[in-house]
């Protein structure tokens, strides 16, 4: 089992920035493929970025460019740096753990199973 939970979400102005956190405890962290995903108000999830045990990093077309996913493994911490935030990313950002066995979410490559409840970021114009 891993638990998730989510930090840093809050309203902010267009153009300005953002750092969300995540802290995972329970199985080994750092074996772990780890994501951030967002669902907007009407729309599906959607996965925003992902990055692996080795530290490779993969982006949504949407966010590439303006967001960079991060992770410390020796303090079990992952990260959503957000610069340059649109209203249109506004949403419930969640972070994610991949679960080999049972994962029921297929992202880049990573089969993510474990979720966070969710911080909310919300852009105004």
């Amino acid at each position: 089992q891993v638990q998730l939970v989510e930090s840093g979400g809050d309203s902010v102005q267009a153009g300005g920035a953002l750092r969300l956190s995540c802290a995972a405890s329970g199985n080994p962290y750092s074996t772990y493929c780890m994501g951030w995903f967002r669902r907007a108000p009407g729309k599906e999830r959607e996965g925003v970025a992902r990055i692996d045990n080795y530290g490779g990093t993969t982006y949504a077309d949407s966010v590439a460019g303006r967001f960079t996913i991060s992770r410390d493994n020796a303090k079990h911490l992952l990260y959503l740096q957000m610069n340059s935030v649109k209203p249109e990313d506004t949403a419930m950002y969640y972070c994610a753990a991949e679960d080999v066995e049972y994962g029921d979410t297929w992202y880049m490559g990573c089969r993510f199973g474990y979720w966070g409840q969710g911080t909310q970021v919300t852009v105004s114009s």
